[in-house]
């Protein structure tokens, strides 16, 4: 059997874009002694892709529904969300706008029924590890397909996630990305927003030797239900924080409030309104901006 390796490859999106400058390197695949590790060689993540900001219209499908009661903060909310020392980040439908495995997926030529599959576990509806297993098996993309992907559909940047991301950083609070998407596709992305490589939290893609999809990696804990809420666990506890708000727009990521874990969920409908997951949210917003709003 191939002897399974990791790749760092970058994230996809669909849009249409200005062309970037070519991101690709040869596929001259190397294993790192003792790691396992497989790098594009020439890549150099110092000068980081063109990531695009969105500078569009957010949907009316996608704003707070009319009389939700969590789209207005308390007080005791507010006070959370300004205290924080720390801030966990979803990726997709948050930090960007779309959700990468779908895009990737719609590359390949398998985009509605990998987005079906994801719908439910955004939802809540099934196993998380079962959908992002029945997602993988559905086009079982390569490692060329992906960096392929990469280059001609680079990833959007949701509106004012940069700047709220400075001003978070400003205050001296730590900022992570806790996904259960995959770990080289975010690299980029955190390098973009000023984000350390070591606060990502997200699933890792497995190729062979030869770049070939054989699966992806079932020991990290963002793979499985529930494995958000081990993460944040785990960043809390590693590093102390006091106060840890989690940020994001699926089941998942409500998942992640709890003892130990995130004191307080936003629910950002910026992108997709999951009613269910709002319903049960401290609070919705639809635009990061009124999150800024409390800390300027």
């Amino acid at each position: 059997m191939a002897r399974l390796v990791s790749a760092r490859i970058f994230p996809s999106q669909r849009f249409q874009v200005s062309r970037l400058r070519s991101i690709r390197s040869p596929l001259n695949w190397h294993s790192a002694a003792g790691s396992g590790d497989l790098s594009f060689r020439g890549v150099k993540l110092s000068n980081p892709p063109g990531f695009v900001a969105a500078a569009l219209e957010v949907p009316k499908s996608a704003r707070n529904s009319p009389g939700s009661e969590n789209c207005l903060p308390s007080e005791e909310v507010i006070r959370t969300w300004c205290d924080a020392d720390a801030v966990c980040f979803d990726v997709d439908s948050t930090v960007c706008l779309d959700e990468g495995i779908d895009e990737l997926a719609d590359f390949c030529g398998a985009g509605p029924a990998v987005a079906q599959w994801t719908a439910k576990a955004m939802t809540g509806s099934v196993a998380f590890e079962e959908a992002l297993a029945a997602r993988l098996s559905l086009f079982e993309p390569s490692l060329y397909q992906v960096n392929e992907c990469m280059e001609k559909r680079p990833p959007r940047i949701s509106p004012g996630i940069a700047k709220l991301i400075r001003m978070l950083r400003a205050k001296n609070v730590d900022v992570y990305l806790v996904s259960g998407g995959f770990r080289q596709m975010f690299k980029p992305i955190a390098l973009e927003l000023g984000i350390p490589p070591e606060n990502i939290y997200a699933n890792q893609l497995l190729f062979g030797n030869s770049g070939e999809y054989v699966g992806f990696d079932p020991a990290e804990p963002t793979s499985r239900s529930g494995g958000k809420a081990v993460a944040v666990q785990h960043i809390r506890q590693k590093c102390g924080y006091k106060t840890l708000v989690m940020i994001g727009d699926g089941a998942t990521d409500l998942e992640a409030r709890q003892p130990g874990g995130a004191d307080l969920f936003i629910c950002y409908g910026g992108v997709q309104m999951r009613e269910a997951v709002a319903a049960k949210a401290d609070w919705v917003v639809s635009d990061f901006q009124e999150l800024m709003a409390y800390l300027a």
